[in-house]
């Protein structure tokens, strides 16, 4: 497995705050967001996510799968010596799974687990990965209610960067353990009945 690009967090975003599901109500009271965001494709749609959650980005490589596991979990892989789950975005907003190509990457992140103290590295499998932008914090608007292709909840905001709109998830929804777990559960049960 080659690692593209794996910079600490805190050489990339060293004054940046934590972001997640409480991203408007930060916009609406004046408190600062996080400027950095990691942008990225899933298919023809451009996403973002706080690259204060960013551990590092690697190649797509060999996956080894794990029976009975819902479809938006793709496997695991060995990160030096952990095992790390990896989640196909893709198929974890409803839609088809991913097709691997050339620019397929694993992004890995950190999210909070059940105690905030606590915190769960996860893989998420990306058609590409495009970079690290600035958005500012009044180029960022509340998410809209209607016409998304993905659950309001995983929506932290909609972004404005060259003229164009990013999605900017909300990765603690996006990646929540304990919803995957309750995925996984069903699986389970769907298998076994």
């Amino acid at each position: 497995m080659n690692i593209v690009a794996t910079s600490p967090v805190s050489d990339l975003a060293p004054q940046a705050v934590t972001y997640g599901s409480s991203a408007i109500v930060a916009l609406q009271s004046g408190a600062a967001l996080p400027s950095q965001f990691l942008t990225f494709m899933l298919g023809e749609e451009q996403y973002a996510i706080g690259i204060l959650h960013i551990k590092e980005i690697i190649e797509y490589g060999s996956l080894a799968t794990v029976p009975m596991m819902p479809p938006c979990v793709r496997g695991v892989i060995n990160l030096r010596g952990a095992v790390v789950p990896v989640l196909d975005l893709s198929a974890r907003f409803g839609r088809a799974p991913s097709v691997i190509g050339k620019r397929s990457c694993i992004v890995i992140v950190e999210v909070a687990s059940g105690d905030e103290e606590d915190k769960q590295v996860l893989g998420m499998l990306v058609d590409a990965v495009n970079a690290v932008v600035e958005i500012a914090a009044s180029d960022i608007e509340a998410a809209p209610t209607f016409g998304t292709r993905i659950r309001p909840d995983f929506i932290a905001g909609i972004g404005k960067y060259n003229g164009k709109f990013v999605i900017l998830l909300d990765i603690e929804h996006v990646m929540s353990s304990e919803e995957i777990i309750e995925l996984t559960r069903g699986s389970v049960a769907t298998h076994l009945s």
